[in-house]
């Protein structure tokens, strides 16, 4: 089985938004109707999102789902990698990344994806659920303790994807763009962005090739990076095929690069 993992910037699912992109997930899992389980940390495990998902993936597109509930079940280890094991697709939601991946760490969870990745089951998620399969990704956590008094930060993921993730990229929390922000801490820190924008994914196949998906006309993605004392932000392009995934990490020199 192939390893896979597909990042998505953003979208509503209630509204169908991302459809295109979920039905893409589906058919990477080689099952008509895989088992989905459902991983909510980031939204401190919300009821609500949970029912949308189950009217969604469960009765619109046909998957089997279930959910692991980590912060207000305390499920014992056993019962977390039994879960996580048995899952054609484990879809992670959108939230408070910071939060998620302190839970994960401190419950385990995120060797057990790591190890779900090598077995070949379809990773993905949306927003929270996007970054933490990166190095790292921009982040609006310290919002979610500070409505008034907050800024971005750089939280660490799970490293199976290279690079700066930045969801949302076409989107803004609370006013604050993150498009401009995501420039600005590129400019400060480096490093390597992939920046995508909502209702827009990136689908990496075996950690060697990737492909750029949209359920929108509109939606693009980017590589953000620094070069000659500039940050570059260039869209990559959406292709019927595959490409290697050194082309997604390409840097050109700014001499070079066209308009």
């Amino acid at each position: 089985m192939p390893k896979v993992i597909v990042a998505i910037g953003g979208g509503e699912i209630r509204t169908r938004g991302t459809a295109r992109i979920d039905r893409e997930i589906i058919r990477l899992s080689n099952k008509k109707n895989p088992k989905l389980l459902f991983v909510p940390t980031a939204s401190s495990d919300s009821e609500r999102y949970w029912k949308h998902i189950e009217e969604y993936f469960g009765n619109y597109l046909k998957c089997e789902t279930d959910a692991l509930f980590l912060l207000k079940e305390k499920p014992s280890t056993e019962q977390i990698q039994a879960k996580i094991s048995s899952a054609d697709i484990i879809y992670v939601g959108g939230g408070n990344t910071q939060q998620m991946m302190r839970v994960w760490r401190h419950r385990g969870v995120d060797k057990l994806l790591k190890a779900a990745y090598e077995n070949g089951t379809v990773l993905a998620g949306i927003s929270a659920g996007s970054i933490c399969w990166f190095d790292s990704g921009h982040s609006d956590s310290m919002s979610f303790y500070s409505p008034r008094k907050w800024k971005y930060i750089n939280v660490r993921g799970l490293g199976l994807i290279k690079g700066i993730h930045c969801p949302h990229y076409n989107s803004m929390t609370r006013g604050v763009p993150r498009r401009k922000h995501f420039q600005e801490m590129i400019a400060k820190i480096g490093g390597f962005g992939i920046a995508i924008e909502n209702n827009c994914a990136i689908e990496f196949i075996d950690g060697r090739f990737f492909k750029v998906i949209s359920s929108k006309s509109y939606s693009r993605a980017y590589r953000v990076y620094r070069c000659d004392g500039e940050v570059v932000a260039e869209q990559i392009r959406q292709e019927k095929r595959a490409a290697p995934v050194a082309y997604l990490y390409h840097r050109r020199r700014l001499a070079n690069r066209t308009a």
